[in-house]
């Protein structure tokens, strides 16, 4: 049981939390008023103030409402630029990435002589790196932000934060790279191996330095191996001599890996198709062989009767030629 100084205290603590709740209530509905009356206001001062200290709490969404609508107030004026700007940012912290994105371009190509515009034009190519898609998704984002990193580094090459740059042009071009990997793997797995063998060629032609090397040689070896088995008659041989060119290009580039191993037992199977292609061939060029000559011989056979026919016509011309 609770003495009366312990009973006194618990009420003393409790009076206290209710205090400080009636207070933050107050603080807040006090805040949201100021909100309410800067939004319908028209004085650009107030309105400013109001969005800065937004700003300043990280009340980016309430911030944001009012930036857009001192857009029009501070327009030629020395607020332009700071409206600007804070906007851009408020709306990069609340994850608007490509309206951020486009804010901060705009402030770096209308003030181009502020001190804050390389930090804009990061910024900007920020925004567009942050907007890149999933790799399992549409990839124009990606591109557009490399393209627009790219252009931070051609534009500010001696910036403080171009490692950064380089860096996640970095990140971006390997989710190219991984995109058309495994755009290139699903070929495989549907035992289109043609098609997997030209995929696969095209993302170490496009990304000659990925480092996805290792595993697309895999997939080229095995995906002209099966070709190679599996393929028809007229195509078996170039196929075969393919393969087995690619297995000594890998066991040349990557000797002592995995894929020279790899390499070595598919050439070995290769070998023995290719010995067993050209005993098929062999027989194949002796049957046409033969069924060429039967065919002849059927002809002349067919023609013989003929020949006979045409031989007594001239003898008995010659014969009545003779006799006149």
């Amino acid at each position: 049981m609770q003495t009366e100084p312990q009973i006194l205290l618990c009420i003393i603590v409790s009076m206290k939390k209710l205090l400080i709740v009636l207070v933050s209530l107050f603080a807040l509905s006090a805040c949201n008023r100021q909100q309410e009356r800067a939004m319908k206001s028209a004085d650009k001062d107030f309105i400013l103030k109001v969005a800065n200290e937004n700003f300043a709490k990280k009340k980016w969404s309430n911030a944001i409402a009012l930036y857009e609508r001192l857009s029009n107030l501070v327009a030629g004026t020395d607020d332009a630029a700071n409206v600007v700007y804070n906007s851009a940012y408020a709306n990069y912290y609340d994850k608007n990435y490509k309206l951020a994105g486009h804010q901060f371009k705009n402030f770096a190509v209308t003030f181009p002589q502020d001190k804050r515009t390389e930090d804009a034009s990061y910024m900007s190519a920020l925004c567009y790196y942050q907007g890149s898609m999933d790799y399992n998704l549409d990839q124009s984002s990606t591109e557009l932000a490399i393209n627009e990193l790219q252009n931070f580094l051609n534009s500010y090459p001696d910036s403080e934060k171009s490692k950064n740059i380089n860096e996640l042009i970095d990140e971006l071009s390997y989710k190219l790279e991984f995109k058309a990997y495994e755009n290139a793997k699903q070929y495989y797995k549907m035992a289109d191996y043609r098609a997997a063998n030209i995929a696969f060629e095209n993302v170490l032609e496009d990304f000659p330095s990925t480092k996805l090397r290792p595993k697309i040689y895999d997939y080229i070896l095995k995906s002209r191996y099966e070709l190679a088995a599996n393929s028809v008659y007229d195509l078996k041989k170039d196929r075969i001599e393919n393969a087995l060119s690619f297995t000594k290009q890998v066991e040349r580039e990557m000797p002592s890996s995995e894929n020279a191993k790899t390499a070595k037992d598919l050439r070995a199977k290769l070998e023995k198709e290719k010995t067993d292609f050209l005993q098929l061939e062999k027989k194949v060029e002796e049957r046409r062989t033969e069924l060429l000559k039967k065919q002849r011989e059927a002809e002349a056979e067919k023609n013989l009767p003929k020949e006979k026919e045409i031989a007594e016509t001239l003898k008995k011309d010659s014969i009545q030629q003779a006799t006149k």
